[in-house]
């Protein structure tokens, strides 16, 4: 069983983030770092898919100041999305031609991690066909309710972006988009399932464990500072973009 390393970030910014997820692709494409999962939440953010439509985003450039929202295009899979405080995301950058060379499988099986976690709170979530995410009933007579988005890209089998699971996150941000681009769903989040506060960490722990189970690793947490040298030390081995030895210079988030 190969290894892979989890890392918490904390509250992160979407770009700080981003320009992290390239750098350990970079490095992961050429075998200089093991399999990641930067974990994080981000602030109030809203970011459209490589498949998005500018026009479900609802919010004016206005009301997401005044909001303290960002909006960033993204070249990830999907449409557009919400992140916050809150909510759950997971940046699995691994090497799918060492676990299983298939897209729509990975997708799944990042379903399935947040299903079976789900499950661990007496919360049934499922797929639902021609969607991705997972999803739970809404109340009667509603349609169901997204509870866990995905998006992802790929670059020579390393996946990069990855899923959000809404654990507290404040629902009433989803209002300044069509989420997903359905218009006829909403999003919900567990503690609104389970009716009580409940611990992001607690939840980030049971995803973990089932994401390793599916994807067949050893999830291990790495401290921060470890792997901001664990990066560090990678880069001084190869040619590094000059953009990455800025980032490695001092001004990184990890």
């Amino acid at each position: 069983m190969n290894s892979c390393a989890v890392v918490e970030l904390g509250l992160l910014g979407y770009a700080e983030a981003y320009a992290l997820q390239q750098r350990v692709v970079a490095l992961r494409k050429v075998q200089k770092i093991g399999d990641t999962l930067l974990r994080c939440e981000h602030p109030h953010t809203i970011t459209l898919g490589r498949s998005g439509k500018i026009g479900n985003l609802l919010a004016g450039e206005n009301v997401l100041r005044q909001k303290g929202v960002e909006f960033h295009h993204s070249d990830r899979g999907g449409d557009i999305t919400y992140h916050g405080p809150g909510q759950l995301v997971g940046y699995p950058i691994v090497n799918l031609a060492a676990i299983r060379r298939d897209v729509g499988w990975y997708v799944r099986m990042l379903e399935e991690a947040m299903i079976r976690a789900s499950a661990d709170f007496g919360v049934v979530a499922e797929r639902e066909a021609g969607k991705t995410g997972i999803w739970v009933s809404g109340a009667a007579g509603t349609r169901r309710e997204k509870l866990a988005a995905i998006g992802v890209h790929l670059s020579r089998w390393v996946t990069s972006h990855g899923f959000a699971y809404n654990v507290s996150t404040d629902l009433r941000y989803f209002d300044l988009i069509v989420p997903c681009g359905i218009a006829e769903r909403k999003a919900t989040s567990l503690e609104k399932l389970l009716a009580r506060g409940i611990s992001l960490r607690e939840v980030a722990e049971r995803v973990m464990q089932h994401l390793g189970t599916v994807l067949d690793l050893e999830m291990r947490e790495v401290p921060l500072q470890q792997f901001r040298q664990n990066l560090i030390a990678a880069e001084a081995t190869i040619a590094v973009p000059a953009e990455c030895a800025t980032l490695a210079a001092g001004r990184s988030p990890a």
